[in-house]
């Protein structure tokens, strides 16, 4: 008769976690580093209590707050190449929904993150309890079906012996490939606490193997035809090269075809950006050589890339007739778009096996001599924007350059949301697989400190260095805390345009005059927000949350506060102010933000005349 351990349900779910590993390519590793938690009285006792009785089975990390636990663990996750994750556990109510947001963003990047909120009375006795949301149609309902659409897979395990069926599920689904991101079992805060007699097998070590399927020899016969009779070839690298860890099979490929290699944000530092073939970044925020090759390009090779707007350029990026695809993905979602020959495969598998299909090709002297003379006149583009002087208020672009200068090639650049991303995916020169890293399939405002304490918990040997605007930061900075009480030391790049530059970018691009944009006081004369500024103290409010902090008017300060970073025990942050006017042009390039049809505003209708040129250059991609 097979043994078993009286455990509680809570008790159960630690000690399952903690035996779980992963394991690609004979490397094996734990999959949970550990949880991260607020406690409330939904979990304090059940997760919370198995923690505390079981400190040496799963590390407990205390955060600030709920959502940006979740973006630190889905940065851990992107830094690891989704072989390691965190779990993170909140109490039911606001702590739950606040997960919501960073849930969100992991399932949108494919990014695995187990979500553990406490949850109503499986008993329905107490009810309705504090926090609980009652419904007159059910009482099967809770705030956590709000992680219905946007998990992977999604749980309430109401009694403590359904554990044994929902976490091989859950685990399957975390280290799928092609399935994995946010991961939600809603745990009813009395059955956590209630005891059953579980088998000892539950909790034996697992090891999960992440495969790397192959490619259909019939399907890449034909991608490998379709290589062969091109003339103007582009390959996007996407996110899905670095978590195959393709990133050498890649170089590979593009040096035996002669192909030229563009990259996605996800995808940035798949090639390193002084490779001859490197085009650089591809898209709404791409570089003019990339954004050139696209438009003429008779076949794109997509690689680990879901092809969103920003990639396609609202779909106007391709503008050849005869344009074909060939997508590479682990994904079938992915790999079937714009009707592309569908390679379901991992990345570094699929590009092995496409080399040795399409020996003997290469492109043609005079599609490299295009490529050369372009790279060679986009890094004389950046070498004039990065090598800008002057002082307080900052160029945007001179402060990219100033950090991608100092930083070593090993060093990692964290950034999300704002106009920042687009200046990092079209300037930083990253030389290393993993470099650069952006949350930008969400493009989630707040991501940035929280993600780069997950990088940093990810890779710890490596300098990270957080880029972020005032509007993010003022959106949640709070995990400098946990980043000193961690002792994960993070250097912080603050740029202060006194607003949301983006937007206010947008907003003057649609005819709307950054309407809303800027941090300024109400005016009584006009009855708007067109005061005198703010006086908000951002670098004050850092250093109040225990960061060392640097003030910088010019080059040089800022070059000597990058120094100081380096060498300091703690979080420094280094407040840069900046002028939100002075921004890094488009090139070559178009995303479809819908104009107001009819405006009394000349500028806006002047947008809309522009908008509606630009739309005709839109076409479905079959």
């Amino acid at each position: 008769m097979s043994s078993t351990i009286r455990l509680t349900m809570a008790q159960a779910l630690v000690r399952f976690l903690a035996a779980q590993y992963s394991e690609r390519d004979g490397r094996r590793r734990r999959f949970f580093a550990g949880v991260f938690g607020i406690f409330g009285h939904g979990n304090v006792a059940g997760i919370g209590q198995a923690l505390h009785q079981m400190p040496d089975r799963l590390q407990y990390y205390q955060c600030r707050n709920e959502q940006a636990m979740v973006h630190t663990a889905a940065a851990f996750a992107k830094m690891s190449n989704r072989l390691r994750t965190f779990a993170c556990t909140t109490s039911i109510g606001p702590g739950a929904t606040n997960m919501v947001t960073g849930a969100a963003g992991a399932t949108i990047n494919r990014l695995p993150v187990l979500l553990l909120p406490g949850d109503i009375f499986a008993s329905r006795g107490p009810a309705p309890v504090l926090q609980q949301l009652e419904s007159p149609q059910s009482q099967d309902v809770s705030v956590n079906d709000c992680f219905r659409p946007i998990s992977r897979y999604w749980d309430r395990v109401y009694r403590p012996e359904q554990l044994i069926a929902a976490l091989p599920e859950a685990m399957r689904v975390l280290t799928s490939p092609a399935d994995t991101g946010a991961v939600t079992l809603a745990l009813p805060q009395d059955a956590q606490t209630e005891a059953y007699d579980y088998p000892a097998a539950l909790f034996a070590e697992r090891v999960w193997t992440i495969q790397r399927p192959r490619g259909d020899v019939e399907t890449l016969t034909r991608a490998a035809a379709a290589v062969r009779s091109s003339r103007m070839p582009l390959l996007i690298a996407g996110g899905g090269v670095l978590y195959s860890e393709a990133s050498e099979a890649l170089r590979r490929f593009a040096e035996a075809t002669g192909i030229a290699v563009a990259e996605t944000q996800a995808g940035k530092s798949a090639m390193p950006w002084d490779h001859p073939l490197a085009l650089g970044a591809v898209g709404v925020t791409g570089t003019l050589a990339a954004n050139q090759l696209a438009r003429e390009a008779d076949l794109v090779i997509g690689v680990g890339t879901r092809f969103s707007d920003f990639t396609t350029m609202s779909k106007t990026a391709f503008a050849n007739p005869d344009v074909r695809f060939v997508t590479i993905n682990v994904s079938e979602l992915d790999a079937f778009k714009h009707r592309a020959i569908p390679v379901i495969a991992d990345a570094r598998a699929a590009l092995e096996e496409l080399q040795a299909l399409v020996r003997g090709y290469s492109t043609g002297a005079a599609y490299r001599t295009t490529v050369d003379a372009r790279l060679a006149a986009w890094r004389a583009e950046v070498d004039r924007l990065y090598g800008q002087r002057g002082a307080a208020p900052f160029a945007q672009a001179e402060v990219v350059g100033a950090v991608n200068a100092f930083a070593r090639p090993q060093d990692v650049v964290v950034c999300a949301a704002g106009s920042l991303p687009g200046d990092l995916h079209k300037l930083w020169r990253a030389s290393e697989p993993n470099t650069y890293h952006l949350e930008y399939g969400y493009s989630c405002m707040g991501y940035e400190i929280a993600g780069g304490l997950g990088v940093k918990m990810a890779e710890p040997s490596r300098e990270v260095f957080v880029m972020v605007g005032d509007g993010s930061y003022l959106m949640m900075a709070q995990e400098i805390v946990t980043s000193i009480q961690e002792g994960v030391k993070l250097v912080i790049v603050l740029l202060d345009s006194q607003g949301f530059a983006s937007i206010g970018g947008l907003s003057r691009s649609i005819g709307s005059e950054g309407f809303g944009t800027h941090y300024r006081y109400r005016n009584p004369a006009t009855g708007a927000l067109d005061g005198p500024p703010l006086p908000v103290d951002l670098a004050a409010n850092a250093e109040s949350l225990g960061a060392l902090v640097h003030r910088v008017a010019d080059r040089p300060s800022l070059e000597r506060a990058l120094e100081s970073a380096r060498t300091a025990d703690r979080t420094t942050v280094i407040y840069v102010p900046v002028d939100p006017m002075q921004a890094v042009p488009g090139y070559d390039c178009w995303w479809n933000v819908a104009v107001a049809e009819v405006s009394e505003q000349e500028g806006v209708r002047r947008a809309r005349r522009a908008w509606e040129e630009n739309r005709r250059r839109e076409r479905p991609l079959l």
